[in-house]
């Protein structure tokens, strides 16, 4: 399989291919997001990092998301960094030629990783990640500051760092760059209940060549993080019907622009994100 080798072709708010217009989903997010009280970058990391949590991943219209706000609004603060709250992200993410971290997921390996670097493109604040599935369901991710014109490659400052969370499952030398995602984000956090929401729109994928997946618009990416997976936002979503989705951003992205069987995912791919 080919790599990413270049920049990104696009700027940031073109819409789906053909339609000639921006997506607005990141509006509706800074609405809702306007009447809440913020909560510092500062304030974040003390009070609930969250760096070991239990994700539940939700694909819900915006209607829903407008009813979780307004249901937990009292209780809900909202990430401000400079006046804003809501954020460009885009993360590249590493595998090998034939997909062996992909693959993990596709099969439903209990122990797997994703390994990324991330640019928060309103800051400029640049990370490598690697993201580690534990056998009980729990998520632990770990971070290392990193360089924004090294987005797309892991010399030798993070192969260390890196191969020591992957334990050999596989080789860090053969880690390349094969997916591009892009997407704004609102980050909600429910202090009392231990919880964090976090809310992606605009959702696009850009993988080797000229592959771009533009997300459907109307419809956002939650992910609620708690110690057990069993918070307030979790239990209002299913009461509105909505039942948590097995689906990954890197797994999606892969599967939406390669074309490589993703079985495990094709009910939710074909559901959510892909135009009918």
């Amino acid at each position: 399989m080919s790599t990413l080798t270049a920049p990104p072709p696009r700027a940031r708010g073109t819409g789906p291919a053909g339609s000639g217009n921006p997506p607005a989903d990141r509006h509706h997010l800074a609405r809702l997001g306007a009447d809440l009280e913020p909560i510092t970058l500062a304030e974040l990391a003390e009070g609930s990092d969250l760096q070991t949590r239990v994700d539940q991943k939700y694909l819900v219209p915006l209607s829903v998301l407008d009813v979780l706000v307004e249901t937990l609004g009292p209780d809900l603060r909202v990430l401000e960094i400079d006046g804003r709250r809501v954020f460009g992200y885009e993360s590249i993410y590493f595998d090998t030629p034939d997909l062996r971290l992909f693959r993990d997921h596709a099969q439903g390996r209990r122990i797997r990783h994703k390994v990324r670097t991330r640019l928060y493109a309103d800051s400029g604040l640049t990370m490598l990640e690697v993201k580690a599935k534990g056998g009980r369901g729990e998520t632990v991710k770990h971070r290392l500051d990193w360089q924004r014109e090294d987005l797309l490659r892991i010399h030798s400052g993070g192969r260390e760092f890196v191969g020591s969370h992957l334990a050999g499952r596989p080789q860090v030398e053969d880690l390349r760059p094969v997916l591009r995602s892009r997407y704004r984000r609102m980050t909600l956090v429910h202090a009392a209940g231990g919880l964090r929401i976090t809310c992606d729109a605009d959702l696009e994928f850009e993988g080797p060549g000229d592959g771009t997946v533009v997300i459907p618009p109307g419809r956002v990416l939650l992910e609620t993080k708690s110690e057990a997976g069993r918070s307030a936002a979790d239990r209002l979503l299913r009461s509105c019907g909505q039942r948590d989705v097995l689906v990954s951003k890197y797994c999606a992205g892969v599967a939406l622009t390669t074309g490589v069987r993703a079985n495990r995912w094709h009910r939710t791919l074909r559901r959510y994100l892909t135009t009918p």
